[in-house]
């Protein structure tokens, strides 16, 4: 956030303002939800008027979560507009602000919050509502309009390419930690994290930083190498171990259970963390990558006696909360080797699509 504005910002704004007829955008959109071939690219496309309360962001880069695969695919099990621009991830420079804006100038970085409307407190049926991506037109392109409540500031230590990738993975690993009035992620915990996706990674770098231990799942001996490099203290390959729950369960101290599990499997992991979870431990379900599986009962979570929740994402307190933390801690998001252009989105979902990636899938925009 910041306060004040330069004269140099003011006329920089208006200057951009009154060209606003001839600023266009090169975009993405889903035109069909039958897979990658559905999706289709628009090139200067015209940027609507500001509203009073409305940032012009332009894009330097943005980020791919699996969700952006399955809406393509028309997967997803949430509601969905038509002819949507995807993608809920993007950091860019504020180009342009409304009469009444507030929170940003112009020349400020921003990121985007993944539910436009979820600012602090729990989430709600309006805010599920304001979703970038899926409801409302996301970042897959150059420029876009957002209210400024829906933009967060940019944490210095990071590049637009880094910033990118923390609106949705990293915000949820956070609200999976912190969230919990009655479960905060405190030094001495024990975190168990599945896989090597977005959040998972996130989730071992944040845990690692408030002094947790972390054991990692992974289904090979190559990334279980890469878990450790990134700080894990423990590996299980699920592949190796089926019955990798109790193993984790072992690995704790006088083998009480895990303090927080990252569930990202569902119906092909919840079995297994529910063995590994210690009494009054916390379950944070994020999502269901594993199609099928051996499902408990309710009543088999009861007796793990334990909590288990379900989240999305998080609220724009918790975004400007882990910022802080990005930043005191000099935390970088952990990004795949590759990176994609904009014009080159398809090739994006296909690579991420075939699991060659580890770490988050960055797009360059301009």
């Amino acid at each position: 956030m910041t306060s004040g504005r330069s004269n140099a910002g003011q006329y920089a704004n208006l200057n951009i303002r009154s060209a606003m007829g001839s600023l266009t955008t090169n975009e993405w959109r889903v035109e069909k939800q039958t897979g990658f071939d559905g999706l289709h690219f628009s090139k200067n496309v015209p940027i609507p008027d500001l509203g009073p309360n409305d940032v012009l962001v332009r894009f330097h880069a943005a980020s791919i979560n699996y969700r952006d695969l399955i809406i393509a695919t028309g997967e997803y099990r949430y509601p969905t507009n038509a002819n949507i621009i995807p993608g809920s991830d993007g950091a860019g420079t504020v180009e342009a602000t409304g009469s009444r804006v507030s929170r940003f100038h112009v020349g400020d970085k921003v990121i985007t919050l993944f539910n436009q409307g979820h600012h602090a407190g729990p989430l709600d049926q309006r805010s599920m509502k304001t979703a970038l991506g899926g409801l409302l037109d996301g970042t897959f392109r150059q420029r876009g309009v957002f209210s400024e409540e829906g933009l967060v500031a940019m944490p210095p230590n990071l590049s637009f390419l880094e910033a990118s990738t923390l609106t949705c993975a990293g915000l949820t690993a956070w609200n999976a930690l912190y969230g919990s009035a009655d479960h905060p992620l405190r030094p001495g915990d024990v975190v168990l994290t599945q896989g090597s996706g977005g959040v998972s990674l996130f989730g071992i770098q944040f845990a690692k930083a408030a002094g947790a231990t972390v054991i990692a799942t992974t289904s090979s001996d190559e990334k279980a190498v890469r878990l450790k490099e990134l700080g894990a203290d423990h590996v299980i390959n699920y592949k190796t171990t089926t019955d990798w729950g109790k193993t984790a369960k072992s690995l704790t101290p006088e083998k009480a259970g895990v303090s927080h599990i990252l569930e990202v499997g569902g119906p092909g992991t919840l079995r297994q963390s529910l063995a590994a979870i210690k009494i009054a431990g916390l379950i944070t379900g994020i999502g269901y990558v594993s199609k099928s599986g051996d499902q408990p009962t309710l009543l088999e979570s009861f007796s793990a006696k334990c909590t288990v929740q379900s989240i999305v994402v998080g609220s724009r307190a918790q975004f400007e909360q882990m910022n802080r933390a990005v930043e005191a801690h000099n935390i970088h998001p952990v990004m795949d080797q590759k990176t994609f252009r904009l014009e080159d989105l398809k090739s994006a979902y296909q690579y991420m699509s075939e699991q060659r990636h580890f770490g988050k899938v960055g797009i360059k925009i301009d």
